[in-house]
């Protein structure tokens, strides 16, 4: 069967690039949908299908006044996305530009890693409390409580460390510091608390908001304890404890190899799966092996 049988008054030119037109119209909206899986705004954009839904609906059966309200919504809908999508836009905006210098990036991300590992090094040495929140694909705005102060500042070891001393001229040191695209984006930040009842009895508010808001966004979490000066990590609503620096740093490190990765490979997890001892507790080891093992089972596929 030719291809003039097979679309009549198409020729193969014609073919061809509507064939290339569709698949760059599912790439984008494939890409989108990956953007937005996980947050908020995917919510919001189910809600923007169901009013398209009720429209053709209301259309139907003949319901003049419904669709003559939904006509005009849909008429300003994008107005609507644009302003319901804004932090999406942005960040995947940002991931276009990040995508085109992809090894300055991964040289860039392991430099902001060092130096967040040696800030909770010198706090747990002073046993100060520490609290800092690397954001990946969800837009922590959203979650925060209270978004603390907006700073927007390169990551360093000395200033990590002096946004977390106890001062009474320092009124950050309680809260999160934001690390958002390799910068201090904000500070004091105040992070919703978890409320699992399987969680230890002995984590304070600290670590309670570490997990919280990994609970609800694929955030990782750096945590120095006041009390006794150790330093955990929290991702998926996971808590690993009493980590070393070499640990933290093969964790972080696997745990954002893995991200870029899924990003490429489209996987649906979010972050990894791992087998608990007790619930949402893990072990340092486990969190380096589970990490690697998804890694590699995902370089397979």
């Amino acid at each position: 069967m030719t291809f003039a049988k097979l679309l009549p008054g198409m020729t193969l030119r014609e073919g061809v690039t509507a064939v290339v037109d569709i698949a760059i119209v599912y790439y984008v909206v494939y890409r989108a949908l990956l953007l937005i899986k996980g947050t908020r705004a995917a919510q919001m954009l189910i809600g923007l299908v169901l009013v398209g839904i009720s429209f053709f609906a209301a259309k139907l059966l003949e319901l003049s006044t419904l669709t003559w309200l939904l006509d005009n919504l849909i008429n300003y809908s994008i107005i609507f996305f644009i302003v319901i999508f804004q932090h999406d836009i942005r960040r995947a905006l940002t991931r276009v530009g990040q995508n085109l210098f992809a090894g300055s990036r991964t040289i860039e991300t392991a430099s902001v890693f060092e130096e967040v590992i040696k800030a909770v090094e010198r706090l747990s040495k002073v046993r100060a409390g520490g609290l800092i929140v690397l954001e990946r694909d969800a837009d922590l705005s959203e979650y925060l409580n209270e978004p603390g102060v907006v700073l927007d500042a390169k990551v360093t070891e000395e200033l990590l460390v002096s946004l977390f001393l106890v001062d009474s001229e320092n009124k950050l040191h309680d809260g999160a510091v934001i690390i958002r695209h390799l910068r201090i984006a904000q500070a004091g930040a105040v992070l919703p608390l978890s409320v699992n009842p399987m969680l230890d009895k002995a984590l304070g508010t600290r670590h309670r908001a570490a997990v919280g808001i990994t609970e609800e966004t694929d955030a990782v979490v750096v945590v120095v304890s006041e009390e006794r000066g150790s330093i955990a990590l929290c991702f998926g609503g996971n808590i690993a404890r009493d980590l070393d620096a070499a640990t933290l740093r093969k964790a972080l490190l696997s745990l954002f190899r893995k991200e870029k990765r899924r990003r490429t490979t489209s996987s649906r997890s979010v972050a990894p799966v791992i087998p608990r001892p007790r619930p949402h507790e893990v072990t340092a080891k486990m969190v380096v092996d589970q990490v690697k093992k998804d890694a590699a089972t995902q370089g397979d596929g």
